[in-house]
Formats: C-alpha cells, sequence, structure tokens
C-alpha cells in the first residue's frame, strides 16, 4: 500500500524506473490515466509510458518544457499548453475514447479544452507500463535526456473513460471506481535509483 508514500527518482539525468504489473485483459477502446508529479525539471521528461511491440509509444504522457503536456495515443500527440507550476506537486488526468477520438486533459482538477486524436484506434492489451522512462522499444530503448527526476505518486489507469465528478475525486484523492493500475494495491518493480519515502506535503 503506497497511501501517503512517492517514487523518489534521485538522479538527473537518471536510468531508473518503475514497472507496473498491470495488463488490461482485452484491448482498450477507452481509458484514463492520473498521477501526481513534483519536479523542478525544465528539459523533457516521461511521466506515463505504455508500449507495445507494435507501438512503443501506445499510451505516453510526456512533458517537452514546463508550459506543455503531449498525450499520445498509438504513436500520434496533441499538445496542451499549461501554465509553468510554481514549484509544487502537480496532479495530471488524460482520458481518451477510440469512438470519438476525444482526448480530455486536467490539471489539478481542472479540465482543458478537448482535442482530437486517433478516433477509432485501439490500444493494444500485450503491453509494458513504466514510469520515469520513456520507451522507445517494448520495455526498454531509453533517453536518458528524456527521464524523470522527482517524486512520482498517485498512478491510476481505469479502462473507462472517467466522469467529471470523478476526475475531480482523483484530483483531491477521494474514494474512486476499481480501476486496472491503483496507486493503493500497486504491483510494481524498481528498476535502477529510485526508492519509496513518505510523502512531506499533503
Amino acid at each position: 500500500d503506497l497511501y501517503r508514500k512517492v517514487f523518489v527518482f534521485r538522479n538527473d539525468p537518471s536510468d531508473a524506473y518503475v514497472v507496473l504489473r498491470a495488463k488490461p485483459e482485452q484491448p482498450l477502446l477507452n481509458f484514463t490515466v492520473c498521477l501526481r508529479s513534483y519536479t523542478d525539471l525544465t528539459r523533457p521528461h516521461s511521466l506515463f509510458s505504455y508500449a507495445t511491440k507494435a507501438q512503443d509509444n501506445e499510451i505516453l504522457l510526456f512533458k517537452p518544457k514546463p508550459s506543455e503536456y503531449r498525450f499520445y495515443v498509438g504513436g500520434k500527440f496533441v499538445t496542451f499548453r499549461v501554465p509553468e507550476g510554481r514549484g509544487d506537486w502537480e496532479h495530471v488526468c488524460a482520458s481518451w475514447e477510440s469512438a470519438t477520438g476525444i482526448a480530455e486533459f486536467w490539471l489539478n482538477g481542472k479540465p482543458w479544452p478537448r482535442k482530437g486524436l486517433q478516433r477509432g484506434y485501439t490500444v493494444g492489451a500485450e503491453a509494458v507500463i513504466m514510469l520515469g522512462q520513456e520507451q522507445d522499444a517494448f520495455g526498454g530503448g531509453f533517453d536518458v535526456y528524456n527521464s524523470f527526476t522527482g517524486e512520482l505518486a498517485d498512478v491510476y489507469v481505469w479502462d473507462v473513460g472517467l466522469s467529471p465528478d470523478k476526475m475531480r475525486a482523483a484530483y483531491q484523492s477521494l474514494r474512486l471506481p476499481p480501476t486496472l493500475v491503483a496507486w493503493k494495491s500497486l504491483s510494481y518493480e524498481m528498476k535502477g535509483d529510485v526508492v519509496v519515502k513518505p510523502r512531506l506535503r499533503e
């Protein structure tokens, strides 16, 4: 149980990563990914990487610079411009639905304008899910200058698009519906210089 705990990626650049042991039972036509990050990086870095053998950027949450998030599905991406962080935790949720190709992005409990991405696409189920690195190959192929340095917490993945109420609940760390990946019952393996520590502040 990682309640009130965080992963600390200590080095910059870093070769560390955390593999999440979760597999959807079938390909995904809808999903939501949420997580919290705390970093002072200004270079590009990967937060969440879901790679299949066919597509290394099957799902990717990537921050190329402090004022931008990129959300990839099936190798294509949309960009969400955000205010530069004020040195605090940032909570992001990204959701996607195949039927409409609508990509939703929420930052700190607020929705950004929706964008279109990969309508009719199907996200593969045979995946390697990873925090802290961007996979350029299935389970590997890292560029350390895209690695994450800092603290990560509250990682969740659902095989549905969350309602606005549930998006806000995720931001507030309230009770959430059952899920593929849940922070409170996370099955994971740490590789390299990453440690689990208590959260310093709420």
